[in-house]
């Protein structure tokens, strides 16, 4: 017994290793956050010294490592911790969300609700996901509906899989008499061999082109809690395209049909100086001079709607922490209406960057991030009354005086930080302009700037200059 332990001890750090390679490799890019001692895994700031804990409170590294990742970044915590419960960037049962089946599910149970407590009209606006059964547990359902509108386009999704891994498109039935055989299997015959879950989803025949293009939004959603709901969306996010003009003629063509980078650089005329991808805010002037800003802002509203009912629909079975937070991913489609539709949610958006604006980007994404989440408040109020905790505390705020961009501990009442706007807090959030609408005249703004000016630099340091004046004041 004792020698069997062992050894599955010292397996177990390599057993790590080998998880950790595999999720990097999957994802292009990872982000890890957490306090501890010092870590031994390539994936961690090593800490040395005492000085090196207190360089900063993050730090983005870079390096070229070929051609699949031309900007890798890795984001790290500070490495230290007075007696507090160490912050996770997971909370439980977060697959509620971003998993494809679950969340359709959660959608549906939430639409349900919304009709019984509220009414149609309210239901209606969850009405942002394409008709989508679960196979093989949903076949029945599926054929039926299937039937009813001969014809049509469907897509098929593995629920767990990400880039693109595992998806066709189909008119026939007989694509996928797979899952109609495993229906008619044994029970016995079933637990033999697992059926891999998918997702038949209504492809959307008709989505916004752009240069006869298909493409796709990622916006990012940092959620704080969810009990109560505390949602910030950032400014900032990219529009992903396919590489192939778009056409319903051919169906097999992942390069027409799916806009995920990860598909899209493996098309034989890929570029990779040019890539495949719009920032979000060259894309909302796009639309803008085509529409006018009018229709612009009601699609934008809508995909705030978009946002805050998922987040919504998940709100009682996700296991909210108080030490714990969630990044978000959402991938976004729109069509020819302008009607965006929700495609999926990731809960470890990709952190690898194709270019130097993407870089740029993600570097700054994940340290509005770690702004928020403002890891130093709670280690402070961690190390209240400890003389070694004070000490490194004083070397810390020194830190943050050398270097003006750093924030101080925020006060809980900001509605901005950087890039990042404050969406929803325990209710809807009103710009800084505006008020709440308790008249009802419909003026109210929610306070939410995707695709507009991401002046953050501005922001953060005159959030720094207020904090200190109110040191100033208050000592």
């Amino acid at each position: 017994m004792g020698g069997g332990r062992g050894r599955g001890r010292k397996r177990a750090p390599a057993l790590l290793r080998q998880r950790d390679a595999q999720a990097g490799e999957g994802r292009g890019g990872h982000f890890q956050a957490g306090w501890g001692g010092p870590q031994k895994s390539g994936r961690r700031c090593n800490v040395q010294t005492e000085e090196s804990m207190f360089e900063d409170s993050w730090c983005a590294k870079s390096e070229r490592a070929g051609p699949e990742s031309m900007y890798p970044i890795q984001v790290h915590s500070p490495e230290y911790s007075y007696g507090c419960p160490p912050p996770q960037a997971w909370l439980g049962r977060s697959e509620r969300l971003t998993r494809k089946n679950y969340m359709v599910k959660n959608l549906k149970r939430f639409r349900k609700q919304l009709e019984r407590e509220v009414g149609k009209l309210e239901a209606a606006k969850c009405d942002f996901f394409p008709k989508t059964f679960e196979l093989p547990s949903d076949y029945h359902l599926f054929v039926e509906e299937f039937r009813k509108t001969p014809g049509i386009t469907w897509i098929m999704k593995p629920v767990a899989r990400s880039q693109g891994k595992g998806i066709f498109l189909f008119r026939k039935l007989k694509d996928i008499m797979d899952w109609r055989k495993d229906v008619g299997r044994s029970d016995d015959q079933k637990d033999d061999i697992p059926v891999e879950n998918y997702v038949a989803q209504r492809y959307i025949e008709n989505p916004y082109l752009i240069g006869g293009r298909k493409f796709d939004l990622r916006v990012y959603v940092l959620v704080m809690s969810y009990i109560p709901l505390r949602a910030w969306l950032y400014r900032d996010g990219f529009v992903r395209f396919s590489n192939t003009r778009f056409t319903l003629s051919s169906i097999d063509d992942h390069y027409v049909h799916l806009t995920n980078v990860a598909v899209q650089k493996t098309s034989p005329d890929y570029d990779p100086e040019k890539g495949c991808k719009w920032m979000i805010q060259r894309f909302r002037q796009y639309l803008t001079s085509k529409h006018g800003p009018e229709m612009v802002e009601t699609l934008f509203r809508d995909m705030d709607n978009i946002f805050i009912k998922s987040l919504q629909s998940v709100q009682k079975v996700i296991i909210s922490d108080k030490h714990c937070f969630e990044l978000y991913g959402y991938d976004i489609l729109i069509d020819q209406d302008l009607k965006p539709w929700l495609l999926e949610v990731n809960a470890s958006p990709s952190l690898a960057a194709s270019s130097q604006e993407d870089y740029q980007l993600k570097t700054c994404l994940l340290e509005d991030t770690l702004h928020i989440v403002d890891m130093e408040a709670s280690t402070h109020r961690a190390a209240h009354g400890s003389v070694e905790g004070k000490a490194c505390l004083l070397r810390l705020y020194r830190r943050k005086q050398a270097y003006g961009s750093r924030l101080a501990w925020l006060t809980g009442k900001e509605k901005r930080v950087g890039g990042f706007d404050l969406m929803w807090n325990d209710g809807p959030v009103s710009r800084e302009e505006e008020g709440i609408d308790t008249a009802g005249t419909g003026n109210f703004v929610a306070n939410t700037h995707l695709g507009c000016n991401n002046d953050r630099k501005k922001q953060l340091r005159q959030l720094f200059c207020s904090f200190h004046s109110q040191k100033k004041v208050t000592s």
